[in-house]
């Protein structure tokens, strides 16, 4: 770890800039709005002029600000600065087009911590390709529980822009940021972050796995007090080691095995910290036993961990640690038990859209039979397949990009029964559960791990899970 003392970015006057906002959506109407109320000459470009575009244009349109509908690849004349939005590619001609203008390019996150007050509460950040939601929600979870207010936002629940610029006033935010965010947000500098895990994803959207891992990297830039990285996941740590950071901070490990000193990990079913306590060559601090965190699957006591480290960084005590872990409750679709029918456990894990997610799902149970399938979105399945080979009771695969994932299984599980459903109507789900009981008997899981994205047959992934949920209620109802 570099270091050297980094300074907070300078206060930015909007009154009478000349701003362009890129993309409506989620996050470009709030950042419009804030602008145009700080004063600043906003235009917005959006790509898209379908039906919610221009309504949301007829919105701010009233207020005063202009909407250029269909075409987001020019920049506005004048332009001094531009406020993306986060799923933008960098290599829009409009980002050429500033760059060779010289104008800056700030992303909505960028925005909220340029706006932030003098005595702001800090910001405990977390990214890494799977767990981001979870690992935040426990995280404030565990702040609530010392008594803090504080509230998860970013890429989650409350926006940074109304958490940074609400009257509610909190003494530090548990912040979820994506590789997106990060790459338009150059100036953040958190109290301590994690990056949970790396694997390849969104690599269409960066151009590269070491442009993706670059962007996720940034948020160790300044770190004050911690950054903590996952010991099995070596790619995190070397992001440690490149960053630069302020004058004592230091890197902490989380890790499913006995942890060294300044790391956090599992002692005989118990998590512990040997990073925020006295004489850490000797002592250990018991946190809470591994039963506290639900689901107690393996990836799921690593996010616990993270959660954990980032939470005691912060200064929060032991027992806030446990009783925050006590009180969280993970978000649907995410190994999730639906019902046990006929002695078969069956589990929605509808968000493991990508197959780094699908193999930590495979890993916490003994015997399978896996529902998997959809948009691939450029994913290889042999290292998935290959791993979890020796758990698998059967497959079933539905969706656009199934074959892949039958090639892969041929290759390395070719005594694995496997069903190919081709059909991506609305009742694909209820075979493919129907399918699976055939396939499974007492005491295995049948498990939706997709291993891919949703869209070619659903909406996302919460109806994907609900499809299958509801499947399986027909099943255990009698009516399947």
């Amino acid at each position: 770890m570099g270091s050297g003392q980094v300074t907070s970015s300078e206060p930015f006057d909007f009154q009478g800039k000349h701003v362009t906002v890129a993309g409506l959506g989620v996050s470009g109407v709030p950042a419009a709005k804030v602008l145009h109320g700080l004063g600043a000459i906003v235009t917005v470009v959006n790509d898209g002029a379908d039906e919610r575009a221009r309504a949301q244009a007829d919105e701010l349109e009233a207020l005063g600000i202009t909407v250029r509908l269909g075409d987001g690849d020019t920049l506005p004349e004048g332009s001094e600065l531009i406020v993306t939005a986060p799923g933008w590619k960098p290599d829009k001609p409009l980002f050429a087009a500033a760059e060779r203008a010289g104008v800056p390019v700030w992303g909505d996150v960028e925005l909220a911590w340029r706006l932030r007050g003098p005595d702001a509460a800090p910001w405990l950040a977390v990214t890494g390709t799977n767990g981001k939601t979870t690992t935040v929600q426990m995280l404030a979870s565990i702040l609530t529980a010392a008594g803090l207010r504080t509230a998860a936002v970013g890429n989650i629940g409350v926006s940074l822009l109304d958490a940074v610029l609400g009257e509610e006033r909190y003494d530090v935010l548990a912040v979820e940021l994506s590789s997106y965010q990060l790459h338009w947000a150059p100036s953040l500098r958190a109290h301590s972050a994690v990056v949970l895990n790396l694997a390849p994803d969104h690599l269409d959207w960066h151009g590269s796995m070491e442009a993706y891992a670059a962007d996720k990297g940034r948020i160790y830039e300044g770190n004050r007090i911690a950054c903590v990285y996952n010991v099995a996941d070596k790619a995190t740590e070397d992001l440690v080691r490149e960053a630069d950071v302020e004058e004592g901070c230091r890197a902490v490990g989380f890790t499913l095995g006995t942890p060294a000193p300044s790391q956090l990990g599992v002692v005989e079913g118990l998590l512990v910290d040997r990073a925020f306590v006295e004489n850490r060559q000797k002592n250990a601090q018991e946190l809470a036993e591994v039963a506290d965190v639900n689901p107690p699957a393996p990836h799921n006591i690593a996010n616990a961990l993270a959660a954990a480290a980032l939470a005691r960084a912060y200064g929060v005590p032991a027992q806030a640690v446990r009783d925050g872990l006590r009180a969280f409750t993970p978000d649907a679709h995410r190994i999730a038990h639906v019902a046990d029918v006929d002695g078969v456990a069956y589990v929605d894990d509808s968000k493991a859209t990508n197959t780094h997610a699908a193999q930590a799902s495979l890993a916490a149970y003994e015997s399978i039979v896996w529902i998997a399938g959809g948009l691939a979105k450029g994913a290889t399945f042999d290292e998935l397949v290959a791993k979890s080979a020796p758990r698998l009771r059967g497959a079933v695969l539905i969706g656009a990009d199934r074959e892949l994932i039958r090639e892969a299984l041929a290759r390395h599980a070719p005594e694995v029964p496997v069903v190919d459903l081709d059909r991506t109507d609305t009742g694909a789900m209820r075979a493919a559960v129907q399918e699976a009981r055939g396939l499974a008997r007492a005491g295995d899981t049948v498990l939706l791990a997709p291993a891919c994205a949703s869209m070619d047959m659903f909406a996302n992934y919460n109806k994907r899970g609900d499809a299958f949920a509801d499947a399986v209620r027909e099943l255990g109802s009698g009516e399947g």
